[in-house]
């Protein structure tokens, strides 16, 4: 289990680490704000993208050759982003390193499928979400201590250090989840088959676009944290790192709490109850950055509510979506994580444009809040009470 929380910790790791280096970039590449955030965006196109590529390839060749490619991808593209000469090179570079971190995204999530029954799905994944959120808490704090000793190019060789960790821990202790019947032909047909089963399953789509939303706003949080805190509300960067993990921490509590609730409270009321937390953290946000009450005690707060019910949202939406897919359980998991990442991709993109960089972050975040609590009545609503209760 710890081994495939590490493959699922790829994405935050490559994200979190690097964080509190992305003012020192700006001054060192004499760049922009949105410049800089755009290495950002092009890793969530990239880990959005990507996913698609890898859910077919796991169901036909099985969940560790895909796994092998994508390891050693992303231990060059990681080296690579740490010689590279300008931001658009970074940009480039994260973009492949983001292909190459969806592969452990996926198959952790599709072996999660293979090896346990769907009455233990959430229970699971909220263990997942758990060495997935120590990521985040300690990533910010290795980061700022990189950046302090080593500069700004130490975070991306640290990320393949991890990745050739990673890659020996796969090939020694990870055993092959899918057995060889279980095994999908790599036709298009098929391809396109799986893909359209899951489109035309409402609750599937419902459950992936509802996470999407909710993801956004999170990533949006992420995107501008270190301008907001560091630029604007001047925290020092070594003080940044605690701050960021003490917020990712409220989301890892929160898994653990999702994933010892009693067996009577269903999955779709805790996902509900967690995008309308969601919803009035955002607008809380939003309304303390526009009007300077609460400073950054007011920000901080609003954000800890939010990205801590991203740690419900994430187990419960993944259990609902993925449960009635186990054939195709590789495409399933690679369809959810792209809806997801595309919508926070999109998002983010708009966050650099503005000189105070908290009014678009609350923008997006309120946003967000907004759309995936409207989203979880309109295309879920009553269909949601027939699903299973929690594990």
């Amino acid at each position: 289990m710890i081994l495939l929380g590490a493959l699922q910790a790829f994405a935050p790791l490559s994200i979190d680490m690097y964080l509190p280096a992305m003012p020192v970039m700006e001054k060192v590449f004499h760049a922009s704000t949105a410049a800089v955030q755009s290495t950002m965006v092009t890793f969530l196109l990239g880990f959005a993208l990507g996913q698609s590529l890898y859910g077919p390839l796991t169901d036909r060749f099985g969940r560790k050759p895909p796994l092998y490619v994508s390891l050693v991808l992303f231990i060059v593209s990681s080296a690579a982003c740490a010689l590279s000469p300008s931001i658009p090179a970074i940009a480039a570079f994260r973009l492949v390193q983001a292909v190459a971190a969806c592969g452990g995204s996926v198959v952790s999530r599709a072996m999660v499928r293979d090896l346990f029954p769907p009455d233990q799905l959430r229970r699971v994944f909220s263990m997942l979400v758990l060495v997935l959120g120590v990521s985040p808490v300690i990533a910010p704090l290795i980061g700022s201590y990189l950046l302090l000793w080593f500069g700004w190019k130490a975070a991306f060789v640290t990320q393949a250090l991890l990745g050739c960790a990673c890659l020996a821990g796969m090939h020694f202790r990870l055993p092959e989840s899918l057995s060889h019947d279980a095994k999908r032909p790599l036709r298009f047909d098929l391809i396109t088959s799986a893909y359209s089963r899951l489109i035309k399953d409402r609750t599937f789509l419902g459950a992936s676009v509802v996470c999407g939303f909710s993801a956004a706003g999170t990533f949006a949080y992420i995107t501008s944290a270190p301008f907001v805190f560091i630029n604007l509300y001047k925290v020092p960067t070594e003080r940044f790192g605690w701050l960021f993990g003490c917020i990712a921490a409220g989301m890892v509590v929160a898994s653990q709490i999702n994933g010892r609730m009693p067996h009577r409270i269903p999955l779709w009321r805790v996902l509900r109850m967690a995008n309308l937390v969601q919803l009035v953290a955002g607008l809380l946000l939003l309304a303390s950055v526009l009007t300077g009450i609460g400073g950054l005690a007011g920000v901080f707060l609003s954000v800890l509510a939010y990205v801590s019910a991203q740690g419900f949202v994430f187990p419960n939406g993944s259990a609902i979506a993925m449960m009635r897919h186990g054939t195709i359980a590789g495409t399933a998991s690679a369809l959810l994580g792209t809806n997801q990442f595309l919508i926070a991709a999109v998002a983010t993109i708009f966050l650099g444009f503005i000189d105070n960089p908290a009014v678009p972050m609350a923008i997006v975040i309120a946003a967000s809040g907004i759309a995936s609590t409207l989203l979880n009545f309109l295309t879920l609503g009553a269909r949601l009470e027939t699903m299973p209760q929690a594990a």
